[in-house]
């Protein structure tokens, strides 16, 4: 023994050298390797005059994304969310305080700006109401009556991990707001946590296709049969990719995924860019019908306003076929929404914002007397309550976001949607990955998102002088135009809701 302690330094010297000249070895093997691999190849230039060190341009080039976000960014300048508006959302669905100090850092004079207008005499605490009740479907056999202002928009299962589903769906029944399963068909994880769910039909029509392809009345009868599966929600476009279908990448298809959607392994999920069954007014219609009175339950459907032409093409037919066959309610999805996965070409181009399309939709339904009959359904980058308030002044009955859910429940804006390789399990199914994102811990955090986003809506309104947060108008708010100045929304968009009167009005702008 005293040998060996007396050696053993010596010997464990000895290991470790060898050990560090194998790896020197090694590593001069593999950059030569490197060098004659770089050298030869034709496809980089710059790998190619720069052998070995042009290898780190990618490495840094991928660095650079995450430093700009956290070192080098401003707090509010940075897209498609700045750091001010997911430390307001991570702060309220941490129940934790959300005042700020010293004074705004956020630009009153930028074109575009809309603040609120505060009265003279603001709505004291106990003259203050909680949000009021809005039916949805009067004409389907089961309407659907709820209070919810802020609700969560589409995400499929297969877009979004099973620990994520697992944890909105709970927090939606926390907070009293729906779900939306998304186009991906209805995951037992939609159901798992209670909330009510509004079921999407994609134009695949995953989950409730039959053999062909063809929308299944029997599958759509099963899917109604469940309780909580309060609406359904025909998908034309989508925000962030209008004109194209869904993308899941099949990295993303796990086997339970595919069961669910009724795909094959190792094939990405690619939806048509439309319903092939939906070519025109007529046949938009006749499917809101014919899934309205197959479920029973109230339908609607949602899209990216472009052109006006076939909206108001739909209103006519609704004109003449009674006011019955008009849709429950519109969701208007904008440019400024988001996706997963979606080519540039359409992220960055395509659609109208919501600032220009919500008030467009709303001031035609009230052209047609159909503004009472359908409700409004709006989503597009509106995670704070100002944007929630301004969809409300602007004629919204209710707003629907994902992004800001995704913050709620731990996303940082990875922007690794797309790679399943999301790192804080919200968008992968990589198991290891997913081990970071506890269902019932975020679930309350989801619902507290919710809670404290009607409170702060609320204060907005009650500076407003209003009761209550579905009482804003658009003479609440104002815009800043180009020369510094400001104006009452209600003066750029003289048109409201019709407020409960069904007449056909003129409206010049449109």
């Amino acid at each position: 023994m005293r040998e060996f302690l007396e050696t053993w330094p010596l010997e464990f010297l000895g290991i470790l050298s060898l050990l560090v000249f194998v790896a020197f070895i090694v590593g001069v093997i593999g950059i030569a390797v490197l060098y004659i691999v770089d050298v030869t190849q034709t496809a980089h230039a710059v790998r190619r005059n720069f052998p070995v060190i042009g290898r780190f341009r990618y490495f840094f080039e991928h660095l650079g994304e995450f430093f700009r976000q956290y070192f080098f960014a401003m707090d509010r300048e940075e897209l498609p969310f700045n750091r001010a508006e997911r430390a307001w959302v991570y702060r309220a669905a941490k129940n934790v305080d959300r005042t700020i100090a010293f004074g705004s850092t956020r630009d009153l004079s930028k074109n575009g700006t809309i603040y609120f207008v505060n009265c003279g005499y603001p709505t004291l605490g106990e003259d203050a109401m909680p949000n009021h009740a809005v039916t949805i479907g009067p004409y389907s056999e089961h309407p659907y009556t709820t209070d919810s202002v802020i609700n969560i928009s589409g995400m499929s299962y297969g877009a979004l991990s099973k620990p994520a589903v697992q944890a909105l769906s709970k927090g939606a029944a926390l907070a009293g707001c729906w779900m939306n399963t998304g186009e991906g068909g209805l995951a037992p994880y939609h159901l798992e946590g209670g909330a009510d769910l509004v079921f999407q039909i994609g134009t695949a029509k995953f989950g409730v296709k039959d053999e062909n392809g063809q929308l299944s009345e029997e599958k759509l009868k099963e899917i109604a049969a469940h309780s909580q599966v309060k609406m359904f929600e025909v998908k034309l476009s989508q925000g962030a990719k209008p004109g194209k279908g869904g993308i899941v990448p099949a990295a993303k298809v796990t086997p339970e995924i595919a069961r669910i959607r009724g795909l094959k392994m190792g094939e990405d999920a690619i939806s048509p860019n439309r319903h092939p069954d939906i070519a025109n007014a007529d046949d938009l219609l006749n499917m809101v019908n014919h899934i309205r009175q197959t479920t029973g339950k109230p339908v609607g459907f949602k899209t990216v306003v472009g052109t006006y032409d076939w909206l108001e093409e739909m209103c006519e037919n609704i004109r003449h076929r009674g006011i019955e066959s008009a849709p429950d309610f519109i969701t208007i999805d904008s440019a400024d929404g988001g996706t997963g996965a979606a080519p540039m070409s359409l992220m960055d181009n395509m659609g109208l914002p919501l600032r220009e399309s919500l008030p467009a939709v709303v001031d035609m339904l009230c052209r047609y007397g159909l503004r009472d009959r359908i409700k409004i359904v709006c989503s597009g980058k509106l995670i704070t309550p100002i944007g929630v308030a301004w969809a409300l002044c602007m004629g919204a009955d209710f707003v629907t976001s994902a992004r800001g859910f995704m913050f709620s429940i731990g996303c940082i804006q990875a922007l690794q949607c797309n790679k399943n390789t999301c790192p804080t399990g919200v968008t992968t199914h990589n198991p290891k990955l997913q081990r970071g994102l506890v269902p019932s811990d975020k679930a309350v955090r989801a619902a507290s998102y919710v809670q404290n986003m009607n409170h702060e809506i609320g204060v907005i309104a009650h500076a407003c002088g209003v009761p209550e947060a579905r009482l804003l108008r658009r003479k609440h708010a104002r815009m800043v135009l180009e020369n510094g100045t400001s104006v009452p929304l209600d003066e750029l968009y003289p048109e409201i809701r019709n407020e409960g009167v069904s007449t056909i009005q003129k409206i010049d702008h449109l």
